[in-house]
């Protein structure tokens, strides 16, 4: 695959080592989706004028993904409300109830839960993620979850949890039910991180990534942008995405929702939000730092304008979530959004669950033959 036409001046002798590494990123990509980039390339490409970098993340988007096709998800919360946790933009904090004004509800019924993913299903989503309010599952929760794992499966969906901290039992678990992502947000960089929470540490959140890539589901991680954090810190966390031993399948950018009677939320209210710009040029480096992951549009997209979703999916974007609630907050309509991928001639990809494979066992006793279905 050759490498990007020259887009900076060429007798700039100031930009040659710019160019040189801007010239390198498709070729590099074509070779390895592995690719690694330090924290100062990564930086570099925050720099660029934003045309350049969304023409250098939609060329590497072209090159790993079907042009045009983008992964439609829909989200529901399972269990809201009472959270442990003290996540400082997050409404479903019990640390935050007297201000939020939050009404916690209890899990939700099983075959509410499938009534919600046939529905999803019928209206063109290919995976569809449940989410609770937990610090972690508990064990009498466990039962419930693989048997959510397994019933949407058998519809042909692909499924996503995020449920909070795993073990590496529980993880083994719903990687036997044959759950296909589990969702685990990095939120932020380390060094902001504890601006944000305090209630669980960020190598906790690795571990349970770690705990997740290990029982071989697919890793879904990402962040929320415009906490009050600076371009600095979205450099480290895109740099923390790449060191692990490998970048995640699923990252969704979130762009904060401020939620007022919640501490980030109340500053952000006060202070301004992030532009919109500024969360473009985050997805577009993620676009380029991890050529091979799916890359979501989740919170915050409900505000923009068609043009900005537009210029989003032009930096690589690929995955978004169909409904017009996220968890407990607003998201775009079903029907702007049918309207807007007509108009970008953008289509919907095809769920492809994760096959479980099947282990032969003879019973050495009766002779009796039996199947035990393994995860990947």
């Amino acid at each position: 695959m050759s490498a990007l036409l020259n887009i900076t001046e060429p007798n700039n002798n100031a930009n040659s080592n710019d160019n040189d590494f801007l010239a390198s990123l498709t070729t590099d990509a074509a070779q390895s989706t592995a690719s690694k980039h330090s924290r100062e390339q990564i930086a570099q490409l925050f720099d660029l004028p934003l045309m350049d970098l969304l023409l250098q993340a939609q060329t590497i988007h072209r090159q790993n993904f079907t042009a045009n096709e983008v992964q439609i998800s829909t989200l529901l919360s399972i269990k809201t409300g009472n959270c442990p946790e003290d996540c400082g933009y997050c409404s479903q904090s019990g640390h935050h109830r007297d201000t939020t004004k939050l009404q916690a509800e209890k899990r939700i019924e099983v075959d509410k839960v499938i009534a919600a993913a046939k529905r999803a299903k019928a209206t063109g989503s290919s995976r569809f993620c449940m989410g609770a309010a937990w610090k972690h599952p508990s064990a009498k929760d466990m039962p419930y979850v693989v048997e959510l794992v397994k019933e949407v499966k058998a519809l042909g969906l692909e499924t996503c949890m995020t449920l909070g901290m795993l073990d590496t039992e529980q993880a083994a678990q719903l990687a036997d039910a044959g759950l296909d992502y589990y969702n685990h947000n990095l939120d932020t960089s380390r060094s902001y991180y504890e601006q944000v929470v305090s209630t669980r540490s960020y190598d906790e959140r690795l571990d349970t990534i770690e705990n997740v890539r290990n029982s071989g589901i697919n890793v879904c991680s990402g962040n929320i942008v415009g906490m009050g954090e600076s371009r600095d810190d979205r450099i480290d966390w895109i740099h923390e995405l790449l060191k692990m031993p490998k970048a995640p399948e699923s990252i969704p950018v979130n762009l904060l929702v401020p939620i007022a009677g919640t501490p980030i939320g109340d500053r952000v209210l006060a202070e301004g939000q992030l532009s919109v710009l500024e969360w473009i040029r985050t997805i577009a480096v993620t676009r380029i730092c991890c050529p091979s992951s799916y890359v979501r549009l989740s919170a915050g997209r409900e505000s923009l304008s068609d043009s900005e979703q537009a210029l989003a999916f032009m930096a690589g974007a690929n995955s978004f979530f169909y409904g017009d609630k996220l968890l407990t907050t607003g998201n775009a309509s079903q029907s702007g959004d049918d309207r807007l991928m007509r108009e970008l001639g953008l289509t919907k990809q095809f769920a492809a669950p994760r096959a479980p494979k099947l282990l032969p066992v003879l019973d050495a006793m009766s002779g009796h033959k039996t199947q035990v279905m393994l995860a990947d």
